[in-house]
This record gives C-alpha cells, sequence and structure tokens, in this order.
C-alpha cells in the first residue's frame, strides 16, 4: 500500500515537472515572435540579431530541457 502512495507521488511530481516544458515552448515562441516583429520594422538590423535570438532559444529550451530531466528523475530515481 504504501509503496503504491509513494509511486502515485512520484508520477504526480514527474506531470507538475513537465510543466516547465511547456513554458519552454512559450518562451521559444515569445523570442522568436519578437524577433520577427523586429524585423518586419527594421530589415536591416534583422541580420544582426539573428545571433542575438539564437541565444535567446537556446537559453528558453535549457529550461524546457532541466525540467524534462527533473521529471525523468522523478520517475525512475529509486
Amino acid at each position: 500500500m504504501e509503496g503504491d502512495i509513494a509511486q502515485m507521488g512520484q508520477f504526480i511530481g514527474a506531470g507538475l515537472a513537465s510543466v516547465g516544458m511547456g513554458g519552454a515552448a512559450v518562451g521559444v515562441g515569445n523570442v522568436v515572435g519578437n524577433y520577427l516583429a523586429g524585423a518586419l520594422r527594421n530589415p536591416s538590423a534583422a541580420a544582426g540579431q539573428t545571433a542575438t535570438m539564437f541565444i535567446g532559444i537556446a537559453f528558453a529550451e535549457a529550461l524546457g530541457i532541466f525540467s524534462f530531466l527533473v521529471a525523468l528523475l522523478l520517475m525512475f530515481a529509486v
């Protein structure tokens, strides 16, 4: 009985940790959307901001990967 409750807690915790992956998707959409809005307003400056956009995407995706790893640790840790 106690093992079932602990396993249920692991799965609930993993599900809650997975919410961060959705937040990362929203963050990437926000970064790219703002880049496109700025590029359409000033196309000549868009080439200089491409590297900054990719850095922003990388940071947002890193948070999603971290939350995925936490979810895996909660599910499979003994």
